[in-house]
């Protein structure tokens, strides 16, 4: 098993930036991708930004298209933490952002099926 645990959101005015957090425990040998996704009330949890987890990968990385240029996926193999800095924030980015980690390969773009393991969520409010 592996167990996540996010950080760092909150409450931002549009325009402005906040980077959540992301520690994994347990299994992380196991873990092959992490991942963010998001969900905002109504719609479906939706992918965000994924990067490869394994030591020899190189850090692969691959974004939504409504992120891509404004976030920034990476991660601290050691510290087994996985970062997402999220900036020129809009409205449309609020949600409930949930971290995930793979087991396996993902598809492309990744579906929340691809992973097996969810943190709790972490709100993330952008005022306009």
């Amino acid at each position: 098993q592996v167990q996540l645990v996010e950080s760092g959101g909150g409450l931002v005015q549009a325009g402005g930036s906040l980077r959540l957090s992301c520690a994994a425990s347990g299994r992380t040998f196991t873990i092959y991708h992490m991942g963010w996704f998001r969900q905002a009330p109504g719609k479906e949890r939706e992918f965000v930004a994924t990067i490869t987890w394994s030591a020899w990968s190189g850090g692969d990385t691959y974004y939504a298209s409504a992120v891509n240029g404004r976030f920034t996926i990476s991660g601290d193999s050691p510290k087994n933490t996985v970062y997402l800095q999220m900036n020129g924030l809009k409205p449309d980015d609020t949600a409930v952002y949930y971290c995930a980690a793979a087991a396996t390969t993902v598809t492309i773009p990744p579906r929340p099926s691809n992973y097996a393991y969810w943190g709790q969520g972490t709100q993330v409010t952008v005022s306009s």
